[in-house]
């Protein structure tokens, strides 16, 4: 068992993959920070934001196959394609599924102001938009690259 961690911890395409996202977990913190001017330590635990994390770490996979077994072979077309997949729902049905959730939650406090039961809230920020994902597989290539 021993040897099968410390295989995963050495595996160098797991280690471009998971530090891409790192990456893209800090710099949502450091985003805000700069943007906002305020400190949201809890965004590294989060989804959605700027760069997205899931881009990141599919797109530095991708380019971390590519760069081990050639950009001509079939593992690298599989993790593109599976990045491509990734991204698109990203974008696509989890931002769809926050705006749900928003208007879901102002229904509910619409409805029910201040009745004194507490509603735990949906969840908003799930997805990412266009250039959150783009930010996110940037992040990815480069770090896959420089990596």
């Amino acid at each position: 068992m021993q040897n099968v961690f410390m295989e995963l911890i050495a595996n160098r395409l797991l280690q471009t993959a998971v530090g891409a996202l790192l990456l893209a977990q800090i710099l949502k913190v450091v985003f805000v920070l700069v943007v906002r001017k305020h400190m949201d330590l809890s965004l590294m635990l989060s989804s959605g934001g700027m760069p997205s994390s899931h881009s990141a770490l599919v797109t530095a996979l991708a380019v971390g196959i590519g760069r081990l077994y050639g950009f001509q072979s079939a593992s690298f077309a599989i993790a593109t394609v599976f990045s491509l997949i990734v991204m698109y729902d990203a974008a696509g049905v989890r931002r769809a599924a926050g705006k749900q959730a928003e208007v879901l939650n102002q229904i509910v406090e619409q409805i029910y102001p201040n009745d004194g039961f507490r509603r735990e809230r949906l969840k908003e920020l799930i997805g990412h938009t266009p250039i959150e994902v783009f930010g996110g597989c940037l992040l990815g290539v480069i770090f896959a690259l420089l990596y």
